[in-house]
């Protein structure tokens, strides 16, 4: 970043609370050394004397470095603001949709039914204009909406626009919901796995990781076609019942689709969701699975670490919801995905890990893939041992995270090892994935010979950091995005946010909670035009600078209250007793 908008940290959240009013003048009167060295080398040269020792006592010192370190990993005792702590008085459900004497908890009800008594506590409304209503015709959530001034008549009405409603009469938004029925049978354990079964069954015969009964392992796509050329039953396991072949075959009774028959990977991102709270039922978990009607391509990573869970898992998303392939999370580094053994445990359980991608690759009619790490200690690599294993396992793509377990995501992804193991995947498509924050970044892993490159969504990761990451590769163009586009950004996701959640005051606040930890991360862009080498490394932390306007200043603020104050800009004042806490340590400072 250039001097000429380096600055100190005081004077940075001065610049900020006073509005951005502050004069220019006062910022070239900094001296030349307070602005060519971040504060926090600034403090700890101004701590030691002359002879280079410590002015301090070893207490204070010692005080500090424990407070480093607390900052870090997660805060897992975060505070939780459920509905009834920003709205004490809710209008039950039935009057909200129109039909107040079909309430079946009738006078048991805890809500209100009194339209007028609501309205009388209701905090105001957030704008003029609401985008459910501007979008689909029509607002589900009626008086309750926060922007209800927008589809409210007379005698509190609410409003349709019938030709615009009319457009999304019979379209469904949102496909792979958990309907009620499957969460029951899934919770009295009455679904039937009858695939994932019949594979588990040739396990416990102790005949390795192969499917059986009518499944043949096939490794290429030559066998597959010398294989038609047999009869059907020579494609059938000893042992395996008669079928009759007059009449028309089917998948489901004779044939199985070949690797070379499924579809070809195309990779969007992909949500990780735990196999055993899918089996279970577990609303909070199926909702990670939900696709909305503008996804053209959609895929599911499931994390587990036992074959019995993972097929029977795979079995029950390749039944039930619309995916177009299915990835095994075999590079997840969380003690509490590890210590299960599931995640780059998986990398040192090599029979469990050939028993997982058999079993679900038998029982899935979409493509599998795999994500893995480059090892789990720092300095062991192991994934070009295990990537020709997983080619002939069956797995049609992988993807290598060129990082350890134990380096997480700090220091520079690997390439070049990436790059080794592309070769030896060979003819599997092998993906890479880490430090991409620019299309000089994805060009640059396009040249190491991979077929494809993963932009990830976890930390610390440029499609959080830089969602825009994507036009530009595209574009092949640094773009110097401003400030106000940045902010358009922010109001299309809240804009999604009210559309998913909802416009009433509970789905506004559950989006500001999304929104904030989002803004955690968008906090370390720097923008382009204020980069004196093009272009920002992913693992690069900014010092303190002033932007070109305050917008972009306070949005390169790391502390919680000046993101809460632009979670304000777009839906409007927080609640009285509103409490925000990262979900990382690390990420911002009260």
């Amino acid at each position: 970043v250039p001097r000429r908008f380096l600055t100190s940290k005081e004077q940075f959240h001065a610049y900020l609370r006073a509005g951005g009013e502050e004069e220019e003048e006062k910022e070239e009167k900094k001296e030349e050394e307070q602005v060519s060295e971040p504060p926090a080398k600034r403090v700890k040269a101004e701590e030691l004397g002359q002879d280079g020792e410590s002015q301090g006592n070893a207490g204070e010192e010692e005080k500090e470095r424990q407070e480093k370190k607390r900052a870090r990993g997660q805060n897992k005792s975060r505070p939780c603001m459920k509905p009834n702590c920003y709205e004490q008085s809710r209008l039950c459900p039935s009057v909200t949709q129109g039909c107040a004497g079909l309430c079946r908890f009738g006078p048991r009800c805890r809500f209100l039914h009194d339209v007028s008594q609501y309205l009388a506590a209701k905090p105001a409304d957030l704008g003029q204009r609401c985008v459910l209503f501007d979008t689909f015709g029509r607002c589900p959530y009626g008086v309750t909406c926060r922007f209800g001034q927008a589809h409210l008549g007379d005698g509190h009405q609410n409003l349709v626009n019938a030709a615009l409603a009319q457009q999304w009469e019979g379209k469904l938004l949102v496909r792979n919901g958990l309907s009620k029925e499957l969460q029951q049978q899934l919770r009295k354990r009455r679904f039937s796995f009858h695939k994932a079964e019949e594979f588990l069954r040739g396990l416990r015969a102790g005949k390795g990781g192969k499917a059986t009964g009518g499944s043949m392992e096939v490794s290429n796509c030559t066998d597959c076609q010398e294989g038609l050329r047999d009869s059907p039953n020579s494609q059938r396991a000893e042992g395996a019942p008669s079928i009759p072949t007059l009449g028309p075959l089917t998948d489901e009774d004779i044939t199985k689709l070949r690797p070379c028959e499924k579809k070809k990977v195309r990779v969007p991102c992909v949500l990780m969701a735990v196999c055993t709270n899918l089996l279970q039922g577990q609303s909070s978990e199926w909702a990670l699975l939900k696709r909305h009607h503008t996804e053209d391509i959609f895929g599911v990573q499931l994390e587990g670490a036992f074959p019995d869970t993972m097929t029977k898992c795979a079995e029950l998303l390749n039944r039930t919801i619309d995916v177009d392939f299915v990835d095994i999370n075999v590079g997840c580094p969380i003690d509490l995905v590890y210590k299960k053994g599931g995640g780059c445990a998986l990398m040192t359980r090599s029979n469990k890990f050939e028993q997982i991608v058999r079993g679900m690759n038998s029982v899935l009619d979409v493509p599998l893939t795999v994500k893995i790490r480059t090892g789990v200690q720092e300095k062991v690599n192991v994934a070009h041992k295990i990537i020709p294993r997983i080619r002939e396992w069956g797995a049609s793509m992988v993807t290598l995270h060129g990082r350890s377990r134990e380096q997480r995501y700090t220091r520079s992804a690997d390439w070049a090892y990436i790059a080794e193991c592309a070769r030896l995947a060979s003819p599997m498509p092998l993906f890479g994935n880490g430090d991409i924050l620019s299309y000089e970044d994805a060009n640059r892993a396009m040249q190491m010979g991979v077929s494809g490159i993963m932009i990830a969504r976890q930390v610390p990761v440029g499609a959080l950091i830089k969602p825009w990451l994507f036009t530009e590769i595209k574009e092949q163009r640094h773009w110097d995005i401003s400030s106000r586009e940045r902010f358009d950004i922010l109001k299309d996701f809240t804009n999604y946010g009210l559309e998913h959640w909802g416009s009433d005051t509970q789905g506004v606040e559950k989006t500001r909670k999304f929104l904030l930890e989002w803004l955690s991360f968008l906090c370390r862009y720097i923008p382009v035009g204020l980069l004196e080498h093009l272009p920002q490394k992913i693992n690069e932390r900014p010092p303190y600078y002033l932007g070109r306007d305050y917008l972009e200043t306070l949005m390169a603020s790391q502390n919680v209250d000046d993101w809460i104050k632009i979670s304000e800009l777009l839906l409007g004042p927080v609640p009285p007793s509103f409490t925000f806490l990262p979900k990382h340590k690390a990420n911002s400072y009260r």
